[in-house]
């Protein structure tokens, strides 16, 4: 086991498991209606981004998942240490860390009591058991919901979900599943579902952000703030926190997810036509993406977390609305003119 709950029977099994895989599972599995967004408040804002890049490592295992879980082995405690040595916020034993424990955020050390990483380490060892699961399902050697399965074998180890053909019958086993199912909806995004969402009467587009964000920087030219030169301000600037959650503005499909010189982390989609026009949106300096490309998105899903990456001053959400490829201003579209 990776936390110190369960029975020290199983202890033994799982020093020595994931001694093989990169942890970037794509298993593509039934998530019981997790989607892919985090409650904004839910989470301390400095691990924010981190909980959102650690969920977007596979489809199974969701942002809100990793906040559960987190919460259900240390109750968000960075230092927190088990009985039997289980350590950090993710409770990992010494032996699982030495396979997936890495130095995220740079400072030169891995370490399961460096938040970051731990997160980090949590989702490639789940994205890893969850696609264990559903290897073992495939073959016919398990049955069951892939996130439960694989959340029982970061408890119990993947060996016991093929020995037992599915959940393990251990107590302790089956009630950490439960515990961790039941925090989800406490740190899940509501606007982040699949069909959640739709465009306000009499707009083209939703806000990209919850409430009525000030603009801090409208579209039109202006003295940039780091080149120094004169030149277009292509979108619209608004003034929230990193860690808030950027949202879709209008179904479409993602494009375009990553890093793009200046404007740091950024996501495109495109909506298709509207009058005969070719309309695509662009979401830009994030902290964390949180969709993929070729991914289908619904108005207000959640496509990643403001931040301050590429060229950029402090955090702020960077919006941008093109037509036929030109940049125009995004105010009309928006409502706010």
């Amino acid at each position: 086991m990776v936390g110190g709950s369960v029975a020290a029977v199983v202890l033994p099994l799982i020093l020595i498991v994931g001694a093989s895989g990169n942890g970037s599972g794509d298993a593509q599995a039934d998530v019981n209606g997790v989607s892919g967004g985090l409650k904004s408040g839910a989470v301390k804002p400095e691990y924010v981004p981190w909980i959102l890049k650690s969920g977007a490592q596979c489809d199974v295992i969701k942002p809100a998942v990793i906040a559960a879980q987190i919460e259900a082995e240390s109750g968000w405690r960075p230092d927190a240490v088990s009985p039997v040595g289980a350590q950090g916020l993710s409770q990992f034993m010494p032996g699982t860390w030495t396979t997936w424990g890495k130095d995220e955020d740079g400072n030169g050390v891995a370490s399961p009591f460096d938040a970051a990483d731990a997160i980090m380490a949590q989702g490639r060892y789940d994205c890893f058991l969850a696609k264990d699961v559903e290897g073992y399902k495939a073959h016919g050697e398990a049955s069951g919901e892939t996130l439960d399965l694989a959340l029982a074998a970061y408890n119990a180890g993947p060996d016991r979900i093929r020995q037992f053909h599915g959940m393990p019958p251990y107590t302790e086993t089956q009630n950490y599943v439960v515990r961790i199912k039941s925090l989800i909806p406490k740190y899940e995004s509501v606007g982040d579902t699949q069909g959640g969402g739709k465009l306000p009467d009499g707009q083209r587009m939703a806000m990209p952000l919850s409430g009525n964000p000030p603009v801090t920087s409208p579209f039109g030219m202006r003295m940039h703030p780091i080149l120094h030169v004169w030149k277009l301000h292509t979108g619209i600037d608004f003034g929230v926190p990193a860690g808030t959650p950027f949202l879709a503005a209008r179904d479409g499909k993602v494009t375009s997810a990553g890093w793009a010189n200046g404007y740091g982390n950024r996501v495109v989609i495109s909506h298709g036509t509207i009058d005969g026009k070719q309309i695509s949106t662009t979401y830009n300096h994030m902290s964390a993406i949180s969709v993929s490309v070729g991914q289908q998105v619904r108005v207000g899903q959640q496509v990643g977390a403001v931040g301050s990456t590429g060229f950029s001053t402090g955090p702020h959400a960077h919006f941008e609305v093109m037509v036929n490829g030109q940049y125009v201003d995004p105010a009309p579209w928006l409502g706010l003119k």
